[in-house]
């Protein structure tokens, strides 16, 4: 189905809650956001769990649908997390000697080292965008982490210049998204996370990395940014420290958390003509919203930008979410929309 037409869709960030048969949520939740190999978290041996993350896929595009999500993706129900799965499928990626380094918790964090030239090999989520596509009729999206961000969560020791780094990171992204898009896939994400961790280094070639990896990119593309998993950041401020500068990037749409942080809005008439993914349920409180209140944070943003530019979503981190909440938070979502659409339509 192509992208919808209508006011104000729904969609997810990203990720959707795996099941407790095939991931160990308590192995999970104990250790920061995996930037290397985490085997430990999975219940399912690896000879047949490429066939059970498949079952587990087709359950959560399944569960999408029936809360009435518009834009699905595959929950990312493959990954240990947002930007491991692809960054250490890279050439010039040691994953097995890590380094550690400060994460953006303030933690020490393991990550990659970089030791030669970094080059796409393989397809990765190539294969998982074909799934999703075949297995739903609704329209669709396939996310990535950002050059910038998988720059930042590695440990130099071969470029010795960040940004060539992340150029070279552009590239690998860039080729992948082509492959990506040539399924069919009608929405691709790129996870920036880090432009707002630092936004020193994002000001001086963020935008440049990124629209190097949305060169020649067709359709809709989006870029995600926000202040880290609720499960982890507890206290978010109320606006980012990098955002602004995306209105000159190629990218057709920015996603940003909203809710849990109590975002000013004011920012969005800094984003020139972007559409707008505004994350307005809290997935820091397992408190379900109910469909008034997620139609009154959207209606807010009307404020500053039309009903065309506004796409309805959760803040960032649903994979920590328990799977019975994330349904709830989804339909509120959903009913939610459909209350400021009816009431456009007077």
């Amino acid at each position: 189905m192509p992208y919808p037409q209508k006011l104000i869709p729904t969609t997810v960030v990203g990720s959707y809650p795996q099941p407790d048969w095939l991931v160990d949520h308590a192995a999970l939740s104990a250790r920061l956001v995996p930037r290397v190999h985490a085997e430990e978290i999975w219940r399912i041996d690896v000879a047949t769990r490429e066939a059970r993350q498949d079952e587990a896929t087709i359950a959560a595009i399944r569960e999408m649908e029936e809360a009435g999500i518009d834009i699905v993706t595959d929950g990312e129900i493959r990954r240990e997390s947002y930007s491991n799965y692809f960054a250490l499928s890279l050439e010039g990626i040691d994953g097995d000697n890590p380094a550690q380094v400060i994460g953006r918790t303030g933690a020490m964090t393991q990550v990659p080292r970089v030791v030669g030239p970094i080059r796409r090999r393989r397809a990765v989520e190539v294969r998982d965008a074909a799934f999703l596509r075949a297995n739903t009729g609704r329209a669709t999206k396939i996310t990535m982490p950002g050059p910038f961000t998988m720059a930042q969560q590695a440990h130099d020791d071969f470029y010795g210049d960040e940004e060539a780094m992340a150029m070279d990171y552009a590239v690998a992204v860039n080729e992948e998204l082509h492959a990506i898009k040539a399924t069919g896939v009608d929405v691709v994400q790129l996870d920036e996370p880090w432009l707002q961790a630092r936004p020193e280094q994002a000001a001086r070639y963020g935008v440049r990395v990124i629209d190097r990896a949305l060169r020649g990119i067709e359709g809709v593309t989006v870029v995600h940014l926000c202040f880290g998993y609720a499960a982890m950041v507890s206290h978010k401020p109320s606006g980012y420290s990098f955002l602004p500068q995306l209105a000159s990037s190629v990218v057709k749409q920015i996603s940003i958390e909203a809710a849990q942080p109590r975002l000013d809005l004011g920012v969005l008439r800094d984003l020139g003509d972007k559409v707008i993914l505004l994350g307005v349920l809290d997935l820091g409180t397992r408190v379900v919203e109910t469909a008034a209140e997620v139609a009154d944070r959207l209606t807010a943003a009307l404020a500053y930008i039309g009903p065309e530019r506004l796409v309805a979503a959760p803040d960032c981190g649903m994979k920590y979410v328990a799977r019975d909440i994330a349904q709830g938070k989804l339909r509120a979502l959903a009913q939610g929309a459909a209350i400021v659409r009816r009431r456009l339509a007077g």
